[in-house]
């Protein structure tokens, strides 16, 4: 079994070719547990007529995936830097597919919230394990390969927008839980026979330019929590998380809420529901944004493009707060909030990595990735302030707040912090000079 471990020198340079390979079939698995997220808000509607339960009660289902999928990503990332990616992938596909079958014959909430949170530890361990493989296999194009790979995850899911609804139509939600989670868990189990993880000398160097600052030092993941920085980080995460995971659980709630849920939208000549447009328009752009962004940030650096990035996320939802209640400005600004949203997933395992070194980086990134279940946790608070004020507005204007506010921390804090602490770490690891004696 292989040790996924940096470069070091004792094996031969794999072709690009294989390294490419090694990034699809990640991208594939990061496909299969994208419905588990961004499928969520199809069956909120339906699940609620069914049972009659409160609209937040049943949105601490959706916390509680992203909490187990989040939470316990550093676990899973150490199996994976100890074990290779293998046998992390098919332990999770097995869960997501039994969690959503769960879904599937639950019928009270404590069922609904164990299926989440098995489905929750299974994509977990699919995508710290995909995004933390992509890390070590591409040093030289961290940002890329990172943003690729999670965009399995934030545009997997568009194709399969139109079938799930039908489904749920025609069939019922229990029909496509259980459907649809059979099938994505069949395919995992099949793309994780082909994961392997790097050994030492089969992949480059980390690059080196005055826009990308990367350390030389590896830092493990107790040593990586002492540090000041990776806090701010964290902050940052979850400021930046939580709008976008807000809108997506409550994307469809939000348009019935605004009454154009149902509403035909026609752009570029095709003409679908306003929900039905905005959930593939999103899941598309979602998707986009992470390779995009992770591209730009190998240019430019990853602060310079979370400043970009973030204030663009913010401008979007106070757009969205303004104009969001007609229904093609509802599609154009709910895609371009999900276009600037998305690049988190991207620019934050870079960063990490850049920051702490490669040998533990999915434990690392792991790490910062729980950030997200943080973020989680204010999605039910989002919906207890939408529905005590009996408005969305509250909810944008704190949004668009801490995106602008997180743009403002990276190029000003964070940039100047991180570039000091690199410094310093090089210095420590440079060998020093020998005095020759007078």
């Amino acid at each position: 079994m292989e040790t996924s471990i940096q470069a070091g020198g004792s094996a031969p340079r794999v072709s690009d070719g294989f390294r490419w390979t090694q990034l699809a079939v990640g991208v594939l698995c990061m496909v299969m547990i994208a419905n588990l997220q961004y499928g969520w808000t199809f069956f909120v509607p339906d699940i609620q007529k069914k049972f009659g339960w409160d609209r937040a009660a049943i949105q601490w289902a959706f916390t509680l995936f992203v909490l187990f999928e989040t939470w316990l990503v550093p676990i899973e990332g150490w199996f994976v830097d100890k074990y290779g990616p293998r046998l992390v992938v098919m332990f999770g596909g097995v869960l997501c597919g039994v969690g959503w079958v769960i879904n599937g014959y639950a019928d009270s909430l404590s069922q609904f919230y164990l299926g989440q949170i098995i489905a929750g530890i299974g994509a977990g361990a699919v995508y710290g394990t995909c995004v933390g493989n992509a890390l070590k296999w591409f040093p030289d194009k961290r940002g890329l390969a990172a943003g690729i790979t999670a965009a399995g995850f934030g545009a997997g899911s568009a194709l399969t927008v139109a079938p799930i609804q039908s489904m749920i139509a025609n069939s019922g939600f229990q029909a496509a839980f259980i459907n649809f989670g059979i099938g994505q868990a069949v395919i995992i189990l099949i793309a994780a026979f082909f994961l392997l993880g790097p050994k030492a000398g089969q992949v480059p160097a980390p690059i080196v330019n005055s826009a990308i600052i990367q350390s030389r030092r590896n830092y493990s993941p107790t040593e990586v929590l002492k540090q000041p920085i990776f806090w701010l980080m964290y902050l940052m995460f979850v400021a930046v998380g939580a709008g976008g995971l807000m809108v997506t659980a409550n994307l469809k709630p939000i348009a019935a809420d605004f009454g154009i849920d149902k509403l035909d939208v026609t752009l570029v000549g095709l003409t679908m529901t306003t929900v039905t447009f905005a959930a593939t328009i999103d899941r598309i752009l979602n998707g986009l944004t992470r390779p995009f962004f992770g591209w730009i940030s190998d240019k430019i650096g990853r602060e310079n493009t979370m400043f970009i990035a973030f204030g663009f996320e913010g401008v979007g939802i106070y757009m969205l707060y303004l104009y969001g209640h007609d229904p093609v400005m509802f599609v154009i600004l709910t895609g371009l909030v999900f276009f600037a949203w998305g690049e988190i997933y991207s620019l934050f395992p870079s960063t990490c990595t850049d920051t702490f070194g490669s040998k533990f980086a999915a434990t690392n990134a792991g790490l910062l990735y729980t950030a997200k279940g943080t973020a989680a946790l204010l999605v039910p608070f989002a919906n207890i302030l939408q529905q005590s004020s009996g408005s969305w507005d509250g909810v944008f204007l704190v949004a668009a707040g801490a995106n602008i506010a997180a743009s403002l921390l990276a190029i000003g804090v964070l940039k100047p912090w991180r570039r000091s602490i690199v410094a310093n770490a090089r210095a420590e690891t440079q060998p020093t000079p020998s005095v020759a004696a007078v």
